[in-house]
């Protein structure tokens, strides 16, 4: 099986790709907190991973894909209150407004796809454990983890002590024994709760995600955990350190983060109002407009989206859809299947180099400009072009762009034949009368 190598955020190195289980490969990425609708840098590791996921799975990998959704919140019971609803209610109405946008930009649905509300008697219980270990400790109602139980803190995001504690200032204090401690359960009197030995409250975000690791996989962790580069700290950092101190082993054998998105060279935030919402985008210009501008560029670059880089893309966008339409409907006119696959080694290479979409995309255009060469030059050449279109449909089945090409209808042969059958005898009325009703219908492009 072809070698893949990443580059892992906690060695700051590209590793080969060893699976804890030889053939089969485990990925989670951290989900949405389902509080309202995401912005399209919440779709970056939506297509990062989905890219992923359908590169290892053509390399022959068995692959376990999950990602999470956050579905108990502050955001959620304030939102949920504004609604007049409930954070159940609330969850669900994003979960499926999310759903269509993953769909929208070309990725799968992940295989399986917890919900934090599923796992509160595993939460209540690793919290309880870590208390029992000495790892946490509670403060009327509230647990806390012991960051300094664990020495190697701060390995993931390669920050030393006057940072982390610039860091920790974020939670504030309330009764922990450090500023650097992070809590695992938040006691509340408001909005949704769930009961436990400490008191009613609910878990904080560090814990989530650990858990559901444990709980979905069978190894109790994961080949390779996902996620954007503003979750390395302090989120991932705390993932690891609970799962050290409950396991006494690492979380993932390779953590990867994405970079972010820019919007005419500045940092989108929602502080400052600069975002641009997923829906947004999408009806605007398409799903697959936005998948093809966040693989433009290696997936840990921030991508910038502005006029220029929106219309280069919808450009290149077009030459690679217009060539695929073409040689898919030349090659059905002569009954020739369109069922099977070709891979280059040069693309294959690409993807197996950290991901690097930006380099696959460039062995994308090569393809094309040799389809477009065979259309023009040699169309009769089914073998030649069968090869370049089986190529070409291997690739943007991988990256997943779905450029649809028309399946000819038996009318449609009829009319290819009177087309052919006009031209023949230099009838060029009707050739020409001909040709209009077929660029209607899409098939001469």
């Amino acid at each position: 099986m072809r070698e893949v190598y990443l580059y892992n955020s906690l060695s700051q190195l590209k590793e080969k790709l060893q699976p804890i289980e030889p053939g089969k490969v485990s990925i989670y990425v951290c989900g949405p907190t389902v509080y309202g609708d995401v912005h399209i840098g919440n779709m970056r590791p939506v297509v990062v991973f989905d890219v992923l996921r359908r590169y290892l799975t053509h390399l022959g990998y068995d692959v376990r894909f999950v990602s999470n959704y956050t579905d108990i919140d502050d955001k959620i019971i304030v939102k949920a209150n504004e609604l007049d609803t409930t954070e159940q209610e609330l969850a669900a109405r994003y979960i499926a407004a999310y759903e269509v946008n993953v769909k929208a930009v070309g990725s799968l649905i992940p295989h399986v796809t917890p919900k934090v509300t599923e796992h509160m008697d595993s939460i209540v219980a690793f919290i309880q454990t870590l208390l029992e270990k000495g790892f946490a400790y509670e403060v009327d109602g509230d647990v806390y983890f012991r960051v300094e139980k664990i020495k190697s803190y701060g390995e993931l995001s390669h920050m030393d002590r006057d940072q982390l504690l610039a860091g920790a200032s974020v939670e504030g204090n309330h009764g922990k024994e450090l500023p650097f401690d992070f809590a695992l359960w938040k006691k509340t009197t408001m909005g949704i709760r769930f009961p436990s030995s400490f008191g009613e409250g609910r878990p904080g975000w560090h814990t989530e995600c650990v858990v559901m690791i444990n709980d979905t996989f069978a190894h109790h962790r994961v080949d390779i955990h996902g996620g954007g580069f503003d979750l390395k700290f302090p989120h991932h950092e705390n993932e690891l350190a609970q799962h050290r101190a409950f396991h006494a082993q690492g979380l993932a054998s390779i953590w990867m983060h994405n970079g972010f998105i820019n919007l005419n060279d500045e940092k989108m935030s929602k502080s400052t109002g600069a975002i641009v919402l997923a829906k947004d985008f999408i009806a605007k210009y398409g799903g697959t407009l936005l998948r093809y501008v966040l693989l433009a560029t290696h997936y840990r670059i921030p991508v910038n989206f502005n006029d220029e880089v929106l219309i280069n893309a919808k450009n290149d966008l077009e030459k690679i859809r217009l060539a695929y339409v073409a040689a898919a409907i030349r090659l059905q006119r002569f009954d020739v299947s369109l069922d099977g696959q070709r891979d280059t080694d040069a693309f294959l290479q690409s993807l197996s180099d950290d991901l690097n979409t930006a380099n696959a995309l460039t062995e994308v255009h090569t393809v094309i400009k040799n389809l477009n060469k065979i259309l023009r030059q040699n169309p009769m050449m089914m073998e030649t072009l069968l090869n370049e279109f089986f190529t070409i449909k291997t690739m943007l089945t991988i990256l997943g762009l779905d450029l649809h090409y028309p399946t000819l209808t038996p009318d449609d042969r009829a009319l290819f034949a009177d087309y052919d059958a006009a031209k023949a005898r230099q009838d060029y009325v009707a050739s020409d009368a001909i040709r209009q009703r077929l660029m209607e219908r899409g098939l001469i492009v």
